[in-house]
């Protein structure tokens, strides 16, 4: 096998998400710029959240007016609403991207809302976004199983990724959101969702839970998936899904893409390098939030 998978890193948005102590304006641009350095078409830098969800990126406006741009790297961020996409229209994203999950009862338990009322919702966002020439990323997530409902089912995912393409989603963003797959359950998901959306034109989204990320991605290039995300240093998680501990490490996920002969352009070194600088920022944080209660 050979040709080119694309890297989308998603450690300064979902990377740092969940985290308590807030991470530092700087130190979030001196990450982002690292990622987009290291050669990485796309960075995930934030969301346009309320501040009450995700307390961590409310800085999301600040972050992106300060980051370097390069030609060749997509700078994207998470909307959840208009008013959202109003806020990334303003700090001139190169994408958006939507959410919407494949079970209810994380559904109600993430957004207080049903799958059709998401995608309601949704629909407004994605046709704004277009119009303004935005191209959107249409996440769905537990697609493998949920913490609440158990074990998904494929068809349930198509579904929810059809309405997607539908109000004019670009791209398709397939998360095991605990992290809970086993290479049998990429395969069965990607060919669940073939008559929907090949596996080529899917992203596909692990966690590293049960250490079994990287033989998915393995089996999921072998399937004819192009595209995933991966977050430096393993860096992040859901904030609300239990047993989500950790996103695929960016350079793990590069090392399985060479291993099955593939290519990627990214600097696997300056990723893990700037990974760990976030780490070590992350543990001072830490360090001198315990040191002054």
């Amino acid at each position: 096998m050979s040709g080119q998978v694309r890297i989308t890193e998603v450690g300064p948005r979902d990377g740092l998400q969940n985290e308590k102590a807030l991470v530092p304006v700087e130190a979030k641009v001196a990450f982002v710029d690292a990622l987009v350095a290291a050669g990485c078409p796309e960075v995930e830098v934030t969301s346009f959240v309320s501040a009450r969800w995700v307390p961590q990126l409310a800085d999301g406006a600040e972050v992106m007016a300060r980051v370097r741009r390069r030609a060749g790297t997509l700078l994207s961020v998470l909307v959840p609403n208009e008013r959202g996409l109003a806020s990334a229209l303003e700090a001139r994203a190169d994408k958006v991207a939507v959410f919407v999950s494949a079970s209810e009862g994380f559904s109600q338990r993430n957004v207080n809302a049903s799958i059709a009322e998401c995608l309601e919702r949704l629909r407004p966002v994605a046709r704004s976004a277009r119009q303004a020439g935005l191209p959107v990323r249409g996440y769905v997530s537990c697609v493998v199983r949920c913490p609440f409902d158990g074990p998904v089912e494929p068809s349930a995912v198509a579904a929810v990724a059809s309405e997607l393409l539908a109000m004019g989603c670009t791209e398709i963003d397939l998360g095991d959101t605990i992290g809970a797959a086993r290479e049998e359950d990429i395969e069965r998901l990607l060919e669940g969702c073939a008559g929907v959306v090949a596996p080529s034109l899917v992203t596909l989204h692990l966690h590293d839970t049960q250490g079994r990320a990287t033989a998915c991605a393995e089996r999921a290039l072998r399937m004819g998936v192009r595209s995933f995300d991966g977050s430096a240093s393993g860096l992040g998680g859901c904030p609300y899904a239990p047993g989500a501990p950790g996103n695929l490490a960016t350079e793990s996920l590069l090392a399985a893409v060479e291993r099955c002969g593939f290519s990627h352009g990214v600097d696997a070194h300056a990723v893990a390098r700037a990974g760990a600088a976030m780490r070590q920022t992350l543990t001072r944080i830490q360090r001198d939030s315990a040191a002054g209660s």
